[in-house]
């Protein structure tokens, strides 16, 4: 029985590493750009920021330096409590182009970023928009590489997973975990092949999508009491018949989402069951990291320790199994400019991300998701 379990786990990893390795071949990164041949079209990047005194002044200035002109950066202050507004009000005073957007109260069922990108669109100018984040840093191309990446691809949204920075160890054992899931188990050439929402992703820290495309998928207001923008504006834009598509954003744009593993934890937890969808597949996706992931990492030191009884075969699966994972998750540490040493703590980070979906869960049932002192109740959510 251990023996067939492994050679199991073994195929789950062989094809993870396929599924991988066609997948970093189809998502290209965009080719540099100085600027869009003319006519450039006005380019609206919306920022929603609640308690961003840390990262907005920086996030703001690297979109300034872009290559693209014209743009206009809108900042939608979500009633912070911090220094926000002012260093808001001094970034809207040294550059025109820097807009801030009224706050309005937070309308019952809708979460509060949703409610802020539906406010900066209602208030943006341009012919696309891109909402980002505030912890994200822009390269001076990045502008101009998303424009012609979606008009060559003829998408009404592209999207891009931004160089994802990781400054300690807790971050490193989680946030890649996004990459691992994402090129194992999206088709990309599916995705580029069609528009069926179920073969869409994107990352809400970079969402860049024309005006045309928006009000056809009804924009923010579509999923307004969501927290998984990244995949619920894709899949819009796919019901709405038009295409969206996915380029790498390592060297155009930079981001650290969390700092530590608190806070890495408390993130993903807030949609990580919401972007399963089902507790069916939680449960199937848990027996499948189970045995494919985590059972040969456990099993065959056991097997040469003399604990567990084994033949040649059934060490050999393990040891495939182990081998497959770790080049893996090394072929996209290297792609993806994340630490090395994270392909050896693969089953670590499998565990705590299978934790995190659980709980995850457990706060979507009892309504305790929530985010920078939000939750999803009523007329308080976030």
């Amino acid at each position: 029985m251990l023996t067939a379990f492994l050679w199991a786990a073994a195929f789950i990893t062989a094809f993870g590493l396929v599924m991988t390795v066609i997948n970093l071949a189809v998502l290209r990164r965009p080719a540099a750009v100085d600027a869009v041949n003319e006519p450039a079209p006005l380019i609206s990047v919306c920022i929603p920021a609640r308690n961003e005194e840390r990262n907005l002044e920086e996030c703001v200035r690297s979109i300034l330096a872009s290559t693209h002109a014209p743009l206009e950066v809108l900042v939608y202050d979500d009633q912070s409590t911090d220094a926000t507004p002012k260093i808001l009000t001094a970034l809207a005073r040294a550059d025109p182009r820097v807009r801030r957007v009224q706050t309005s109260p937070l309308p019952e069922g809708w979460n509060g970023k949703q409610h802020a990108c539906h406010r900066m669109a209602q208030a943006a100018a341009g012919e696309w928009m891109l909402f980002t984040d505030a912890d994200v840093r822009f390269a001076p191309g990045a502008l101009s590489a998303a424009l012609e990446g979606a008009r060559a691809r003829g998408a009404g949204l592209i999207s891009a997973f931004p160089r994802q920075i990781v400054g300690t160890v807790g971050e490193a054992l989680i946030v890649p975990m996004i990459f691992f899931v994402l090129l194992t188990y999206l088709p990309f050439p599916r995705m580029r092949r069609t528009n069926d929402p179920a073969a869409s992703a994107g990352c809400g820290q970079f969402l860049f999508i024309s005006r045309s495309a928006y009000a056809a998928s009804g924009g923010h207001e579509a999923f307004k009491d969501s927290m998984h923008d990244g995949i619920k504006l894709p899949r819009a834009v796919r019901r709405a018949g038009l295409h969206s598509d996915l380029i790498d954003g390592t060297p155009i744009c930079s981001c650290r989402m969390y700092a530590g593993f608190a806070q890495s934890w408390r993130g993903f937890a807030k949609n990580a069951y919401e972007g399963l969808g089902s507790v069916g597949l939680l449960v199937f996706i848990t027996v499948v990291h189970a045995v494919g992931h985590v059972l040969p990492w456990i099993a065959l030191p056991l097997m040469f320790a003399g604990s567990i009884e084994s033949s040649l075969a059934t060490r050999l699966a393990a040891g495939v199994a182990i081998l497959l994972a770790v080049v893996q998750r090394v072929l996209i540490s290297l792609r993806l400019k994340h630490p090395v040493w994270i392909g050896l703590a693969h089953p670590v980070s499998i565990v705590l991300m299978t934790a995190i979906q659980w709980w995850s869960l457990v706060l979507h049932v009892t309504g305790r998701r929530g985010w920078k002192g939000r939750t999803l109740a009523g007329a308080s959510r976030s």
